[in-house]
């Protein structure tokens, strides 16, 4: 008896130890995306600190990409706009810089790629601007700039972002400046070769 005992509560240690790994690995995966950092001498944040604020936030398997602000986190619970909430106030009051933040889940991410309506050549990837936003109702207010868009450039307001193909260039692009800075605080740009680098690294920490 009592080795049966002792059989069946190391069993149901080895279950319950199973189910924290699978809990702890499983959580849902977020793309956090900050507005504006490391442009100029103002809102200076290196990825390294990024990474740190986060972790300090709870927030787990945490990688950054490029230097503009862009993280892969996993979170266990949370919409993605309470997560936005929390990590720009944390960069606000512990690091002193106050900038925008988007959080959307990896499903709002691999949406986004889907849903892409501009079909480009991967070399033209560097040209595609997706405009990102917390609140999908801000998108209606970017088609202010849909008149000036000039062949062969493109803008296409989708479901949950918008698009906006720069022929000659991001830089080049008018019709780019201006949705930059229409946008306001409520919006924040990538382009969409940046996008396909953060899929595969949601897809990634999502396996």
């Amino acid at each position: 008896m009592a080795q049966e005992n002792a059989t069946r509560q190391s069993r149901l240690g080895a279950e319950s130890r199973l189910d924290s790994f699978i809990s702890t690995h499983h959580m849902p995966t977020f793309l956090a995306l900050l507005r504006g950092v490391n442009v100029g001498r103002a809102n200076r944040i290196s990825m390294p600190q990024f990474q740190a604020l986060l972790s300090g936030l709870g927030y787990t398997g945490v990688v950054t990409l490029l230097n503009s602000g862009n993280a892969i986190f996993d979170a266990p619970d949370g919409a993605p706009e309470k997560h936005a909430a929390n990590i720009a106030t944390a960069l606000r009051t512990r690091m002193k810089v106050d900038v925008p933040v988007i959080v959307k889940s990896a499903g709002e991410l691999a949406d986004i790629v889907k849903e892409n309506p501009i079909a480009s050549e991967s070399n033209a990837h560097p040209r595609l601007l997706v405009a990102f936003v917390q609140n999908v109702e801000a998108l209606n207010d970017l088609a202010a700039i849909a008149p000036l868009v000039r062949p062969p450039e493109r803008f296409e307001v989708g479901t949950h972002a918008a698009y906006l193909f720069c022929a000659v260039g991001i830089r080049e692009s008018k019709s780019a400046a201006a949705l930059q800075a229409c946008a306001g605080k409520t919006v924040t740009t990538r382009n969409f070769a940046t996008i396909l680098k953060l899929r595969a690294l949601t897809q990634a920490c999502s396996d």
